[in-house]
């Protein structure tokens, strides 16, 4: 692979080495990581992470280290770094100084109006990375990421509280409830404080979660979401009984659609007997059923109920069309 060869034969050699034995790619990729088009050297880390060629490791490290300097120059849209990143974490790279560097990046690129910063995937990659780096006391690791939870990228802020989820300690799990308390965010990211307290608690911390469906807003939805993903008669329960409070029509059908997402027996039960009875709810539980996957039990128990009453067989035809 040639340095002299144009960025299309580049990638189109790099595509080929996809055929060939892992062992057989080593030196071409060694070669092209010291390449300078950052779009190149990305894709050949994709290669050495699919591969797990740990065998590259320091070429990968002298690589993105190579890409700080002069980095709008170097690294636009921060290509080689992000896949670098993405490559050194799969490798098990346990140099927290590596992710650290990356984590702290900004890249303020210029754009029509101003300008934006467009290292917010490679701070989230190397704030998930650095949960794996076994130098690092737990203390030290949660406070570094807590500064990204106020990082001004919400998807930067999500992966930071799903490096906190992984970091899995009652520590964690403290933190992720003081920032679900402080709710001063968007609700995807609070979403993810919900999902991380249960993943770090289980079961138990669904009554303290579930004092987020009060709202009956976007955030409460990423509540009721949350706690359907614990899958136990507990999250049934939880969103039952806020659904039998609810009023507002848009929040009750998040509610079934959540109840449905348990995959609960009792959960199938409630919902089928809402279109048994034609209850007002009727056509948003079949929905909701619909859009959980269903087995093909619940499915035959579904269509037998919606043949007795025409709107019914209809709003069942509309939901599986639009889903299927």
């Amino acid at each position: 692979m040639a340095g002299k060869r144009s960025v299309e034969q580049q990638l189109a050699a790099l595509d080929e080495l996809r055929h060939q034995a892992p062992e057989a790619c080593i030196e071409p990729l060694r070669k092209v990581l010291a390449y300078r088009n950052n779009y190149v050297v990305a894709k050949a880390a994709d290669l050495v992470r699919e591969f797990r060629l740990s065998g590259l490791m320091p070429e990968l490290l002298a690589a993105f280290d190579r890409f700080f300097a002069n980095p709008i120059k170097t690294d636009p849209q921060c290509w080689a770094k992000n896949a670098l990143s993405r490559a050194l974490a799969a490798l098990d790279c346990q140099d927290s100084r590596v992710f650290l560097r990356g984590l702290r990046h900004i890249q303020l690129e210029p754009v029509w109006g101003g300008v934006s910063d467009t290292a917010g995937t490679l701070r989230g990659t190397c704030a998930l990375a650095l949960v794996g780096c076994r130098d690092l006391l737990e203390n030290e690791l949660l406070a570094y990421l807590i500064e990204l939870l106020t990082d001004k990228d919400k998807s930067v802020r999500v992966e930071a509280v799903r490096a906190v989820e992984q970091v899995g300690s009652r520590s964690a799990a403290l933190l992720l409830r003081l920032r679900a308390i402080l709710a001063d965010d968007e609700p995807e990211v609070l979403g993810a404080c919900y999902s991380g307290i249960l993943g770090i608690e289980g079961t138990p911390a669904i009554p303290w979660i579930s004092r987020f469906l009060a709202t009956a807003n976007e955030p409460a939805a990423e509540a009721a979401l949350a706690i359907a993903g614990d899958r136990s008669p507990q999250a049934f329960d939880a969103l039952h009984k806020r659904f039998l409070e609810e009023g507002d029509p848009w929040f009750r059908s998040v509610l079934l659609s959540a109840i449905a997402l348990t995959r609960q027996q009792a959960a199938h039960d409630f919902l089928l007997d809402l279109v048994r009875t034609e209850s007002v709810h009727a056509e948003a539980a079949i929905e909701a059923i619909l859009r959980s996957a269903p087995s093909p039990e619940i499915i035959t128990r579904l269509e037998e109920l919606v043949a007795k009453d025409e709107r019914l067989a209809q709003a069942f035809a509309k939901y599986r069309k639009a889903i299927s």
